[in-house]
């Protein structure tokens, strides 16, 4: 068998180098290959995410806590001033600097996996080296969440809820999750494995994000149960008056970020330095 035709046994964190007279680019499939996956491993992933939180508690303490001060600044200024346009813009901002934060959570899981000692210089290089495919990634959510809170305000104005009318207040309820949901699950698809990726190879979002979508149209009962698990956990730092957030957002961070590893073959694609 040609060199060049040689498979790959295995990953084993170097940057792929193609065979002479070989475009590497040009061979890459559209999406990245994934594989399947079953229920039990979510417990898996929830348990190496804790391992890790455990192998770098300062760091994970720290972002953790950026999250729930974020979290708060943005509910407070919301409940005190009640304006949605205000509520739009904070959570616009939040947008574009959530994936950034979470390009750094993943650097601890990826530097732990490798062996090293994880420092917060690290996930601030890696941070400033993906922030354009991450600026792509939150242009994206931010039309979804635009549309999002009109489709909202469609909802709200053509399907009325009549005082002591029960009927019309489910049916109000109904229609509103049913629409919630499209957007929640698209979100969730382009995101769950997109982010890990662009934080441990030199990919671009579009390509991200059609990989995470793929994977979950392939595993949808495991990445569905995943997503169920991700938002209860969260709900549940939510309802501690935010002080959970400090240990299961850096947490479930981690955990995807094994998930991804489990789930997408990328060693087709070279490694971030």
């Amino acid at each position: 068998m040609p060199e060049a035709m040689r498979p790959n046994a295995q990953d084993d964190g170097a940057t792929t180098r193609p065979a002479a007279g070989v475009d590497d680019e040009a061979d890459r499939p559209f999406a990245v290959p994934c594989r399947d996956v079953r229920p039990g491993q979510i417990l898996d992933w929830l348990a190496r995410g804790w391992r890790d939180y455990r192998g770098a508690p300062a760091l994970s303490v720290l972002f953790g806590l950026v999250i729930a001060l974020i979290s708060v600044a943005i509910s407070l200024l919301a409940w005190s001033l009640g304006r949605f346009a205000l509520l739009a813009l904070l959570l616009s901002g939040f947008v574009f600097v959530a994936p950034l934060l979470g390009v750094g959570l993943y650097c601890v899981s990826r530097g732990l996996e490798a062996g090293r000692t994880p420092r917060l210089r690290d996930s601030f290089v890696l941070a400033r080296r993906v922030v354009g495919q991450a600026g792509v990634f939150a242009l994206a959510q931010l039309v979804v969440l635009l549309l999002w809170s009109r489709a909202g305000m469609m909802v709200s104005a053509l399907v009325t809820i009549e005082p002591g009318n029960t009927r019309t207040l489910v049916e109000f309820l109904l229609v509103g999750s049913a629409i919630g949901s499209v957007f929640a699950t698209f979100t969730y698809a382009t995101a769950v494995l997109s982010l890990p990726m662009i934080a441990d190879r030199d990919v671009d979002m579009i390509t991200a994000c059609i990989s995470s979508v793929n994977a979950v149209l392939r595993n949808k009962f495991t990445l569905g149960c995943w997503a169920l698990v991700l938002a209860l956990l969260t709900a549940l730092g939510f309802a501690t008056a935010f002080v959970g957030l400090v240990v299961i957002m850096p947490w479930l961070a981690y955990a995807c970020w094994h998930a991804y590893r489990d789930v997408l073959d990328a060693s087709a694609w070279a490694q971030m330095p």
